[in-house]
Formats: structure tokens, sequence, C-alpha cells
């Protein structure tokens, strides 16, 4: 039922670097390996309400109304600004900790599911996304389509736990740097910042 085509299709979405991607390498660097779980675990339930509404049929009442969607991307707009805020300041949600500190977990993946929480376009993403690979029998639609997404979220989180790996493998050299600390720290500010500005740019 899986298809070779949808797994390559989701493979290549999932690798992309996205929002979740850049949330999840700055935590990666700035807190290290566990930190870095949290946060791809975080971003992987933050796909799950875009999901079932791209199950339920609810992505196209959003993407039919402007209003609905303008709060909600919005909204989205405000917390990336918030973050790339947050990478700037010393004691901030993203900045470069030593390793004796660390936010809790729970803080971590918050925020990194609202962060997909709080982009609209990803209900439409996965109304045009999943539809193409159903069986077409219309009584298994929304069984296929839980599946599919369930998929989708495993590939999701293994990709994104393999990148925090990777840069809390890196941290350990940065951590003796302090201009490349602030290198890095203005970089996902201006990172996030850029986010905020294209998803204020996004029309539903």
């Amino acid at each position: 039922m899986i298809s070779f085509q949808f797994l390559l299709t989701a493979f290549v979405v999932v690798i992309a670097p996205g929002t979740g991607v850049i949330y999840t390498l700055a935590v990666g660097l700035g807190q290290g390996r566990w930190p870095a779980i949290a946060a791809a675990l975080g971003c992987t339930l933050g796909i799950v309400p875009h999901l079932l509404a791209a199950t339920l049929g609810l992505a196209a009442v959003l993407h039919a109304s402007a209003l609905l969607f303008n709060v909600v991307k919005f909204a989205g707009v405000a917390y990336l600004l918030y973050l790339a805020w947050s990478a700037l300041r010393s004691d901030g949600a993203l900045a470069i900790k030593p390793a004796t500190q660390s936010d809790p977990g729970l803080r971590i993946a918050r925020r990194g599911a609202l962060i997909n929480i709080l982009n609209p376009k990803l209900s439409i993403f996965f109304l045009a996304l999943l539809p193409p690979f159903l069986s077409g029998d219309p009584a298994a639609a929304t069984l296929e389509m839980a599946i599919l997404g369930a998929v989708f979220m495993a590939m999701t989180l293994a990709v994104f736990v393999l990148y925090g790996l990777f840069a809390a493998r890196a941290r350990d050299w940065l951590l003796g740097s302090d201009r490349v600390m602030t290198w890095l720290n203005r970089s996902f500010a201006a990172i996030f910042a850029a986010l905020a500005g294209r998803l204020a740019l996004e029309r539903a």
C-alpha cells in the first residue's frame, strides 16, 4: 500500500532544510544531544494537527477562509520573530549554553511543536501530498491517509534526530570559540527572521 514513490517523495520533503530542521540544528548546537532529540520530537508532533486537518478535510476550510489562514499565519510570524530574538539573547531559548545547562525537554519540544502548528501552509501541503498516493477506494481513504501520515511522521522524526545528533556532535568544538558561538547565534536569528518574512508573504 505504501509505494516507493511516496517514500521517496516524503524523504525529499523531510530532508529539505525547513523551519523544523533549523530549529533542531539550533537546539543541537546550543544545548546538546538530548535537547536536540526533544526538539525533533516536538517538531514531529507539531505535524499531527495538520495531518488531521488534511485527513478530515479541514485543510480545505482553512484554505478557503482568508481570515482564519491569516490569523494562524501571523501568529506563526510572531513566534518565528520571537525565536529570532531569543537567538540573540545570551539567556534566550536558542542561545548556545555550556554543557552543564539546558532547557527542560518538555519546553524544547513545545517550542518545536508550535513552530509547525502555527504554519497554516502545512495543512494545505498535506492535502496536496497525500491524496495522489491513495488507492482510490473512498471507504479506505481515511485509513490510508492516516497510515501515510504516520509513515511521514516516523520519517520526519528519524531524519530530524539525525540532524540534531550531528549538530550536537559539532557542538563540542564550537564551545571553545566565543567568536563562532556569537556568529552562530546571529546567523540563527537572521534565518528565523527571514523565515518569518517568507511566511508573512504566504497566501491561502
